[in-house]
């Protein structure tokens, strides 16, 4: 099996993030052999993982927690990947012990790197999808009818903005940070740390006029940016060398996180402890002493004062 602490490389030095491979949809007619029913579904996450923790805020916000379960690995990922070592971090759904025996139930030659989130289909015994933004968007389109307090994430008439900037935000922050502290070459590193902030310096900007990314109410796009801003000065900036400047020496990025942070239900989402202890103990090519940095001192709670804004 591919180590799963050791990212893949490209040959010029630079960080290359392994496609996801497992790509069915739930749709809401059934069509795709996977039809939006209330407890067929089950999320494989982990906490400290900024994709899975998309999928934990799709749940939290469409109030879907009683529709789709949830299991979590622990946030210590060895060269057997991500474990359910017990206690709070059990399957109780197929009582495996590595989340590798999902991926082996699809394929037992599978060998490449095992992700989170996964969405597993009960009824079946399947994983239907492995990859992050599908399982977000599902949750917020075909799983609304199911959920306690729906919302709008990805409204019809502005997506193709939308998807528009989530490609910006991915290419350049979401993986732009672990672009920047994979990268094995000097080149490779001074351009994507250059593209990250230059990126960042322009959300700044945006965020100088209205509240959100698309105005008045956090869509999608916040949502997929927010789990990078959350992690960035506990470990983006220190562990992988996104030094150039703080999250909280932006003058808009960081109240407008606070602000995505105070929003009903997402700080349960956020487990720094879980974020700290994966980041600086499961990445030896980084940080071969395992030493887990202090919390920085700036706080999530202080008043984000952005209600001002439209």
């Amino acid at each position: 099996m591919a180590s799963q602490t050791q990212p893949a490389r490209a040959g010029d030095g630079g960080f290359k993030r392994q496609a996801s491979i497992f790509r069915d949809w739930v749709t809401a007619d059934g069509s795709s052999g996977f039809e939006p029913d209330a407890g067929r579904y089950h999320l494989y996450v982990a906490r400290a993982c900024p994709w899975a923790h998309r999928t934990l805020i799709g749940l939290r916000l469409m109030g879907l927690e009683d529709v789709i379960g949830v299991s979590y690995v622990d946030p210590i990922r060895d060269e057997r990947g991500w474990t359910f070592s017990g206690g709070q971090y059990q399957d109780e759904i197929n009582g495996f012990e590595y989340l590798s025996e999902a991926y082996h139930a699809m394929d037992p030659d599978y060998s490449a790197r095992v992700s989170v989130p996964v969405m597993w289909d009960k009824r079946h015994g399947v994983i239907v999808n492995n990859e992050s933004a599908d399982i977000l968007r599902m949750l917020s389109t075909v799983f609304a009818p199911l959920a306690e307090h729906p919302v709008e994430l990805y409204p019809e008439d502005g997506r193709a903005e939308i998807d528009k900037l989530n490609d910006q935000i991915f290419e350049h922050v979401n993986d732009g940070v672990y672009k920047t502290g994979f990268a094995t070459s000097q080149q490779a590193y001074d351009e994507c740390v250059m593209a990250l902030f230059q990126l960042l310096d322009q959300l700044d900007l945006r965020l100088g006029e209205r509240r959100f990314l698309f105005g008045s109410t956090p869509l999608e796009a916040d949502w997929r940016l927010f789990p990078t801003l959350v992690r960035f000065d506990a470990v983006y900036q220190i562990h992988f060398k996104c030094s150039v400047r703080k999250l909280t020496e932006y003058e808009n990025l960081w109240p407008y996180a606070r602000d995505l942070y105070q929003w009903p239900g997402i700080a349960h989402t956020v487990s720094f402890d879980e974020i700290r202890n994966h980041y600086y103990r499961t990445h030896p090519s980084i940080n071969p002493s395992r030493i887990v940095a202090a919390l920085p001192a700036e706080s999530f709670y202080v008043p984000h004062e952005r209600d001002r804004l439209g």
